[in-house]
């Protein structure tokens, strides 16, 4: 058995100077020392062996094993070393190289419109509120002003997901949810932006979702002729000076009085053109005195307090300063639309 041990040997470390690559060295130390190996085989009759001869033996074997071993440790280290170095030349970089251009990126349109209407707003002292776009009835729309089966309901086709749980129509309910909060203290000023949902088909103008920002104040003394000033003031900041706001009468069930507002035409000044159809008039927003139950369900007393409100879409607001025509634009991420406003 000592014969065949050393023969086994002188065999595996021969075929083991031959070997070329990782896997044809796996394959020799499976051959030789695995389970079923060669050196395994050998060893299975060291049964037969007397007491003398099994120490004897056994040491032998230990010998050849290690001696394999050894060389196929040796080969996988110089394997490894040569991959490693294989590596290191395919992934040199030449660092003189000029780098990739990357394409400059620009904040989306709705983005900046948007962050310039808290920039203006927050220069007039009002605060940021938000609130969760998924809301419920009651302070979607009953909190409102707007009860079960009110007409006004329809002109705001709704996402239910159950009877009482809809995507918000409006950011007006964060109005609500911030003066419940405020428990009758004044003064409150606060806009919300925010998404808001309406079954709607999507077209130049309209969209299943879009962005609101709106506007509320609620104190002492509060007064229509505050709000007009607000709203021009605003106007003039977004569009410059010389535009002009007009007031015309018009209903929401939780304002009263109600207007819609328009500003003089952002094209041509209010000379009439294509854009205003001649009037040299834009509608921008809706607006009017907070209804006295919808500051009831706010916690207010509207024989103490009065207040204001205002909503606008900021996608109409982009619309307006940018001549785009098109809503859908802002959605379709075409990057030959996106680039321009990198330059604004």
């Amino acid at each position: 058995m000592k014969e065949r041990l050393e023969a086994l040997r002188a065999e595996a470390l021969q075929e083991l100077q031959g070997v070329t690559g990782p896997q044809e060295l796996s394959d020799l130390r499976v051959k030789y020392l695995g389970k079923k190996g060669a050196l395994t085989e050998i060893l299975r009759g060291m049964g037969a062996l007397s007491a003398e001869e099994r120490p004897v033996i056994g040491e032998v074997a230990n010998s050849v094993r290690g001696a394999i071993e050894a060389v196929i440790e040796e080969k996988n280290a110089a394997f490894r070393r040569a991959e490693t170095e294989e590596r290191l030349r395919s992934e040199t970089i030449d660092v003189t190289l000029p780098g990739s251009p990357l394409p400059a990126g620009a904040v989306h349109p709705l983005n900046k419109v948007a962050q310039e209407i808290e920039d203006i707003f927050i220069g007039m002292g009002y605060t940021i509120a938000e609130g969760p776009e998924v809301e419920t009835d009651y302070y979607n729309f009953e909190a409102l002003n707007l009860p079960k089966n009110h007409p006004a309901r329809d002109m705001q086709d709704s996402f239910y997901i159950t009877d009482e749980i809809l995507m918000r129509t409006q950011t007006s309910p964060v109005q609500i949810r911030s003066m419940k909060a405020m428990s009758g203290k004044s003064p409150l000023k606060i806009i919300c932006p925010g998404k808001v949902y309406r079954r709607d088909d999507d077209d130049a103008t309209h969209s299943f979702q879009f962005n609101q920002v709106e506007g509320l104040v609620v104190g002492k003394g509060i007064r229509m002729s505050d709000l007009k000033g607000t709203l021009l003031q605003f106007v003039q900041e977004m569009f410059g000076k010389q535009a002009r706001i007009r007031l015309r009468p018009s209903f929401f069930p939780f304002t009263e009085p109600s207007a819609e507002v328009d500003m003089t035409c952002s094209q041509c000044g209010g000379k009439g053109c294509r854009m205003c159809k001649g009037t040299g008039w834009l509608e921008i927003l809706g607006c009017g005195m907070v209804h006295p139950k919808v500051l009831q369900a706010g916690g207010y007393d509207p024989e103490e307090v009065t207040g204001f409100a205002f909503g606008m879409g900021i996608e109409r607001i982009a619309l307006l300063k940018y001549g785009i025509d098109d809503i859908r634009h802002f959605y379709t991420n075409d990057l030959r639309f996106l680039s321009q406003f990198a330059r604004m």
